[in-house]
């Protein structure tokens, strides 16, 4: 869609920061790589409807209405998610008194739709994992990221310097910017050995090609590895990739995402008996409530809980 100036409405006096400096200075205070990511999306879009020069103090509703239009027919999930940036990015500038209003009142978040079992079958994903018409790389990744049960984009920003391949661990920033420490098992670390192929620094999983030495797609420094002067892989790249891959596995046939993996592991620790606290630990959700979109045991699991429970099953026969 094309963006076009608000009409009858006169250009407001210069005064404070522009709307893309602003954005600027908010997204440098934010520690977290995936976060700040994310939010520029959003953001970038905000300083394109109102232009490089707009005063931030004049933002309107209107503004972030024009921004929240592209999502309108995304998922809640999608929408709430651009929406948080743009709050976010309010209640900094309100008290930087920047902002003295809230452009985002009229903009409400969407309640997500309930959704039923997210897991993946493990056969399927043992299938996945050992077949080697996929490349090293994606294996490693997939593998990694169902051992561990961490986001995706705390495993595609770990560099070759965060890992600890004697614990078989590996140093996260994670939502917030706390640095955590996420564990794998033995298939990922008979296979990592492969894929690092002895390099020493650089990001762990690497772009197929080398990165752009110049223009607006060139990566940070942090993001290039200096041996190969490869690219770090991507978020949308890798889930193009899995998606692809698995999508002869489901029966849909529309693949499945890197973020079910997450639930995946969740699911297949809580079905193998382990409590709320140890999925807490493994998962390193703040809050046990949290839990409740990745761990839907159903009623099959209801039904044995009961039985093993039931007094009267329990007692010795005579």
């Amino acid at each position: 869609m094309s963006l076009v100036a608000f009409p009858g409405q006169p250009h407001p006096p210069a005064t404070g920061p522009t709307t893309a400096t602003a954005i600027d200075r908010f997204l440098d205070t934010l520690v977290a790589i995936s976060t700040r990511a994310g939010y520029a999306e959003t953001l970038t879009r905000l300083a394109a409807v109102t232009g490089t020069q707009f005063p931030a103090a004049a933002l309107q509703p209107e503004h972030y209405a024009a921004v929240m239009e592209r999502w309108t027919a995304a998922t809640a999930a999608t929408w709430n998610r651009h929406l948080s940036a743009l709050t976010s990015f309010t209640t900094w500038a309100q008290r930087q008194e920047i902002l003295a209003t809230n452009p985002a009142r009229r903009l409400e978040r969407r309640k997500s739709a309930r959704r039923g079992d997210r897991s993946i079958p493990r056969t399927r994903l043992e299938a996945l994992f050992t077949d080697d018409s996929h490349a090293l790389r994606e294996r490693v990744l997939w593998r990694l990221l169902y051992e561990t049960a961490a986001r995706a984009e705390e495993i595609l920003t770990l560099n070759v310097e965060d890992l600890d391949p004697e614990f078989r661990r590996a140093r996260v920033t994670s939502k917030g910017g706390a640095i955590e420490y996420v564990h794998w098992a033995t298939p990922t670390a008979r296979l990592l050995p492969r894929l690092l192929a002895g390099r020493t620094s650089g990001p762990v999983f690497l772009a197929d090609r080398r990165a752009p030495t110049s223009g607006p797609r060139t990566p940070a420094a942090a993001d290039i590895d200096p041996a190969t002067a490869r690219g770090r892989l991507s978020d949308p790249r890798a889930e193009y990739l899995f998606k692809t891959a698995s999508a002869m596995l489901d029966p849909h046939r529309r693949g499945w995402t890197l973020h079910q993996l997450r639930h995946s592991a969740l699911q297949h620790l809580a079905q193998a008996g382990r409590t709320a606290p140890e999925l807490q630990a493994k998962s390193r959700h703040q809050h046990l409530a949290s839990l409740g979109r990745y761990v839907r045991l159903g009623e099959e699991t209801s039904a044995r809980v009961t039985a093993e429970a039931d007094p009267i099953q329990r007692r010795r026969p005579r």
